[in-house]
């Protein structure tokens, strides 16, 4: 099988040969300290086993869950926010039907989303939605207090019972959680919902190969097998040298980071696939999450091309020289469609008659890459084959490995959010949560002034 590459032939002039071989210094010193778990947040470093470590009783367990939902369910609701939904949502997206909501007689309940907002409309819709569908709920929470999924989950928990009666939505209910304690297991143990664990030392955005991310794929009929043997085989990659020339997250982290120094801020992930968008926004959240502390880190940003040259590509090519893109390129799609010929070509287009439209969209990718390093923007391809679960299992581990060893070069601890909390303890306050009664009468005194 192939594997995904890291391609930097459109660093030249940005990034050289010398700046490369000197940065391995600092990958010889933050590799080790990743996987001999020895950096800053390692009690949150369980997620580098979990392609190797999850058992074949495991996987089946998963499985045989995941089609006891599909049997019962039009549509299975995920309740979840952050990575505790995000990296099950890039995985469906990326490999499913385009327009599988539209879709009668599909094999595989629609997979919808909940508690990733607080959104009274959208929830209304929802349920006007589950009113004629038969459906169950995966709720993720490792404490089942965190704000957004917890009023979600109320609301549709009230709403199944109401529906099914209390004692079959308990078999309609999953719960994804804490082993021992918190507020989801207590009322998952009461009410004999099916259980599975967030690993203590795995944080959510770091989660999607664990069942947080495996129970929901596999209700939408991802194949969780392919997506692990990915995984692994990357995990093996990465575990076993700092060398960047043969370990494609560790160039990934010395690039972003050579680039950062250089004043080059603002990653923008580029795809050229719109079943590839979610991807982009689990990256977004597992760097800017991960990164972002002490006034320091790269801003995560992505686009949509070539939708996205109609708009930011603007800015991209003429803007503040703070940029640089890293791409997501695809060999090859499921699909070929030719173009046709046209007798009347009152559109022009007979020059490209005969080709495949993947063939002129990769004629867009090249021309804007070398467009953008003309305007000054460094790029870099991470090339792979297809999108299916396998290739998927390694884009993700590749990720997640060379977030922690940048995060590591940056010399922030990746695995924790201290940021995050801010606006929690802001919104409590604001709505007179038992606690924070001196935080809430601060806070009105500071919205008087």
């Amino acid at each position: 099988m192939k594997q995904i590459q890291l391609d930097i032939r459109h660093l030249n002039g940005f990034v050289n040969q010398e700046e490369l071989i000197a940065f391995q210094k600092e990958l010889n010193v933050v590799h080790p300290m990743l996987f001999n778990k020895k950096g800053k947040g390692n009690d949150f470093l369980g997620w580098l086993d979990l392609p190797s470590g999850i058992t074949e009783e495991e996987i089946v367990r998963i499985e045989n869950e995941a089609q006891r939902l599909r049997a019962m369910s039009d549509i299975v609701v995920v309740i979840g926010i952050g990575g505790s939904y995000l990296g099950a949502r890039a995985l469906l997206e990326a490999t499913k039907h385009s327009f599988s909501h539209m879709l009668k007689n599909q094999e595989n309940p629609e997979i919808i989303y909940a508690g990733h907002h607080i959104s009274q409309d959208y929830l209304q819709d929802l349920t006007e939605v589950l009113d004629q569908k038969n459906y169950s709920i995966i709720v993720i929470s490792k404490s089942g207090t965190t704000t957004e999924p917890a009023i979600a989950f109320r609301l549709l928990k009230n709403h199944l019972d109401a529906k099914y009666g209390r004692e079959e939505a308990s078999k309609r209910i999953v719960a994804i959680t804490d082993k021992e304690r918190g507020a989801l297991k207590k009322l998952a143990t009461e009410e004999g919902y099916p259980t599975y664990v967030v690993p203590d030392d795995v944080g959510g955005r770091y989660s999607v190969l664990s069942p947080v991310g495996l129970l929901p794929v596999a209700c939408g009929g991802f194949d969780i097998r392919a997506l692990i043997k990915g995984a692994k085989e990357m995990e093996e990659l990465i575990k076993s040298t700092p060398d960047m020339e043969k370990n494609p997250a560790a160039k990934y982290a010395a690039v972003r980071n050579i680039l950062y120094r250089k004043g080059k801020a603002v990653e923008f992930m580029v795809n050229y696939l719109p079943s590839l968008y979610y991807i982009t926004e689990w990256w977004k959240q597992l760097y800017g999450e991960s990164e972002g502390k002490q006034s320091r880190g790269i801003l995560p940003h992505g686009v949509s091309f070539t939708t996205d040259l109609h708009s930011m590509g603007q800015y991209i090519q003429d803007g503040l020289r703070v940029i640089f893109e890293t791409t997501l390129s695809v060999e090859k799609t499921k699909h070929k469609i030719n173009i046709p010929q046209d007798d009347a070509n009152l559109d022009g287009l007979n020059y490209i008659a005969g080709k495949d439209l993947q063939y002129v969209n990769k004629m867009a990718e090249l021309g804007t890459t070398l467009a953008h390093v003309d305007g000054n923007v460094p790029n870099m391809h991470i090339r792979i084959p297809e999108i299916t679960p396998y290739y998927l299992g390694q884009l993700i581990y590749f990720f997640e490995a060379g977030c922690a060893l940048s995060g590591y070069i940056l010399d922030v601890n990746p695995f924790d959010q201290p940021g995050v909390e801010d606006y929690k303890r802001n919104m409590f306050a604001l709505l007179g949560k038992p606690g924070f009664e001196k935080e809430t009468a601060a806070i009105q005194e500071r919205i008087k002034e």
